[in-house]
């Protein structure tokens, strides 16, 4: 009984709970990828087609693994992904990730970096679609799903908040053209995406939010997202001027007026979790 004890204890550690569930999910990832890739190559399927039903796939395998791994570790009901208030969570995210970086757009069009050159068929967005969808869900379930959720449940929502954000903002920079302000808009944006789970306690809120804010960057107004590949969009645009405020060859998420309307939107959803009471106080508090 006492080795049983041990074994529970090193297991419950939030460190070791963490490692392994990067290890498991990150494993789900590249082997799903592989598996979608080598058995979609069989068919006769235009590539574009191809990629969605690739990035369907390993959102699905991410969604289940993170459900199974956590139900039998935890021995818990997984309630991140609950479904009662899906469509709620979704619209929402949607919406004030659309907002937020329509606005970031806006200030650049106003200040004359940005024009709009060309308006594309529908279909262009199928790409930036099926990349951000899958990136989101990735993203939201390694950070805010688990390292944010882990350290939460010991350190509390503030100080989780402050660490998984600022590790968010730090993996990006090794994004090409990562600059001192993109790593700061970066960090900012895990503040909002961790306020938007601490309010919902739900990953399909900051998912929706990361998709919209990410698809709306790149997939509508054709702008770069995090200094990756400018990919097909909707909108195609020339964008030139001060780096701060079109954020350069990183992309509009790059530039001061984005880390503002991260910051506010940080701000809403603070308050509002603090007012229904859905902020987690450290350990050493309870």
């Amino acid at each position: 009984m006492e080795t049983l004890t041990r074994k529970q204890k090193i297991f419950n550690f939030p460190v070791v709970k963490i490692l392994l569930a990067l290890l498991t999910f990150m494993a789900v990832v590249i082997i799903s990828q592989q598996i979608a890739a080598k058995l979609l190559a069989l068919t006769p399927l235009d590539k574009d087609y191809r990629n969605l039903l690739k990035g369907l796939f390993v959102s699905f395998s991410c969604i289940f693994s993170y459900i199974l791994f956590f139900k039998k570790y935890d021995k818990r009901t997984i309630t991140e992904f609950a479904t009662k208030g899906l469509a709620k969570n979704l619209l929402i995210g949607i919406s004030i990730g659309f907002i937020l970086q329509s606005c970031t757009i806006l200030v650049m069009y106003l200040n004359g970096n940005y024009s709009i050159v060309n308006i594309n068929p529908v279909s262009f967005i199928l790409i930036p679609f099926t990349i951000m969808f899958t990136v989101a869900i990735i993203e939201e379930i390694l950070v805010r799903g688990i390292i944010f959720r882990i350290v939460e449940e010991k350190l509390g929502s503030y100080i989780s908040l402050t660490i998984s954000s600022v590790l968010f903002g730090i993996l990006h920079l090794a994004n090409p053209h990562g600059t001192l302000i993109s790593g700061i808009c970066i960090t900012m944006a895990g503040f909002m995406l961790g306020a938007a789970f601490i309010y919902s306690r739900n990953l399909w809120f900051p998912i929706a939010l990361h998709f919209a804010w990410n698809f709306t960057q790149s997939g509508i107004y054709g702008a770069i997202t995090s200094g990756n590949e400018k990919t097909n969009s909707l909108l195609e645009a020339k964008i030139q001027g001060p780096e701060f405020i079109t954020g350069g060859e990183f992309g509009p998420e790059g530039s001061i007026q984005a880390i503002v309307f991260c910051a506010l939107g940080t701000i809403l959803l603070l308050a509002l979790s603090r007012k229904q009471n859905k902020i987690v106080k450290p350990y050493w508090k309870n």
